[in-house]
């Protein structure tokens, strides 16, 4: 809702009806009669396994992806494993920022 517009007509309509609108429990009938809502979690789960498998597929040949994590073991700074950390951060961060919005109330 960053509409201006819509922003008026919920500030609007918020002012002129407070509270429920009366239905005579017709709502909480039809909410009793619906089925509970399934969490289908394993589309998730197989997807991200591979994705992950073809990543690693793909990069395990390529020497940049060998050179830095043999830098990185050996605690040597070399851009191949500055690489290598900046994409660990990097993945990290995203998958915090996917939590945190899985887990906000909608």
């Amino acid at each position: 809702m960053s509409d201006p517009r819509q922003r008026d007509l919920d500030t609007l309509l918020r002012r002129e009806f407070e509270g429920p609108v009366a239905d005579g429990g017709f709502s909480d009938r039809v909410m009793r009669q619906l089925p509970p809502r399934r969490s289908l979690r394993w589309p998730l789960w197989l997807g991200l396994s591979a994705g992950a498998s073809a990543a690693g597929l793909a990069l395990a040949r390529t020497p940049l992806l060998r050179i830095g994590w043999q830098d990185w073991l050996a605690g040597q700074s070399s851009a191949a494993g500055i690489g290598m950390w900046l994409m660990a951060m990097g993945v990290a961060w995203l998958a915090a920022a996917w939590a945190l919005s899985a887990a906000a109330p909608r």
